[in-house]
């Protein structure tokens, strides 16, 4: 599979002219993280006892999702009993979120700001405590959360890796559905492929991607609006393929409105395990997010929105740590 660089610039621009693209993760300091409240795992909800000759439904995590304005999946989340509430589901984020506007409705306590580690740097914000938090049939009981000041109006919390510890999702493009499911174990086949990963401060970071026969971190982030590479990564390339003739700045802000910018230039190559991906359009930007996942200095790529959406879905299972995607119609 392949996108061509008409495409790929076609589809930056817009990005860049609306102002959505928005990488959105962050994190705790591990000091502040070690005195969270203790949190329950996801588990299903108990289903009611059928009627006597009923027939019992198999347990599914599937959700079916909308669509923000960054055209991202979103979930409906019900906290404390109250909504549903429009989430996105943010794989490079550490910690769930609550917009502050609705958890001050919804009377969730908040508790003194706290140093949070965002895309570009360190900002003190509210942390607040939702004591149930429900998404389809899995819930989490007495969740910690930050209450952020969040930028897009249809966003109004987004579900990390905190939530989703354990657990496997699938976002699935094709037909706008969300699923949280148990972890298993799955294989490589037709249409399939099933690529080995790494949990690192919670994210999966994929075991085995290289450019060319040289090594690189790939972090997949469906937080994030665009594709994100570090200088250490660029330093591998021949900068004059890798960059367009014209020099393209790409104007990006954080989902709490921090602005940030980057430049547009491709990857000739890229593997992912068994998959092989030509001429992928990337955004070269150093971010603060790289020191925080300690690849300042080593060859990284965060996998985004961009580059997932061109499959027909994603799995990531962060119980066995590996995965899938399932490739468009018709590819090899």
């Amino acid at each position: 599979m392949s996108s061509t660089r008409r495409h790929a610039i076609q589809a930056l621009a817009a990005t860049a002219a609306a102002g959505l693209a928005a990488p959105y993760a962050w994190a705790l300091s591990p000091g502040e993280a070690s005195r969270l409240p203790q949190t329950t795992t996801p588990r299903p909800l108990s289903p009611p006892k059928p009627p006597d000759g009923a027939e019992t439904a198999p347990e599914s995590g599937e959700v079916v999702g909308g669509r923000n304005a960054s055209d991202h999946l979103t979930a409906p989340v019900t906290l404390n009993g109250q909504g549903p509430f429009p989430f996105i589901v943010d794989t490079g984020a550490s910690i769930s979120c609550v917009a502050k506007p609705l958890a001050e409705t919804l009377g969730l306590p908040l508790q003194a700001a706290r140093p949070v580690h965002t895309v570009v740097g360190v900002k003190p914000q509210a942390l607040t405590l939702v004591e149930e938090l429900r998404v389809g049939v899995r819930r989490q009981k007495r969740m910690p959360a930050l209450a952020l000041p969040l930028e897009q109006p249809e966003v109004q919390g987004v579900l990390a890796v905190d939530w989703l510890k354990g657990q496997r999702l699938t976002l699935d493009f094709e037909n706008n559905r969300l699923e949280f499911t148990s972890s298993r174990t799955e294989t490589s086949g037709p249409g399939q492929v099933v690529v080995p990963a790494r949990r690192k401060h919670g994210q999966l970071t994929i075991v085995d991607a290289d450019l060319g026969d040289r090594r690189i971190s790939a972090m997949i982030d469906s937080g994030s609006e665009l594709s994100l590479c570090n200088t250490a990564l660029l330093n591998m390339l021949d900068r004059r393929k890798a960059l367009p003739r014209e020099r393209q700045i790409i104007e990006m802000v954080t989902l709490i409105g921090e602005p940030f910018s980057g430049e547009l230039m491709f990857l000739p190559f890229l593997r992912l395990g068994g998959l092989h991906l030509g001429n992928v359009a990337v955004v070269h930007a150093d971010t603060y997010v790289f020191k925080i996942w300690g690849l300042a200095n080593k060859p990284a790529i965060l996998l985004g929105m961009d580059l997932l959406r061109e499959f027909r879905a994603v799995s990531l299972d962060f119980g066995r740590s590996q995965v899938r995607f399932d490739l468009p119609s018709g590819t090899a």
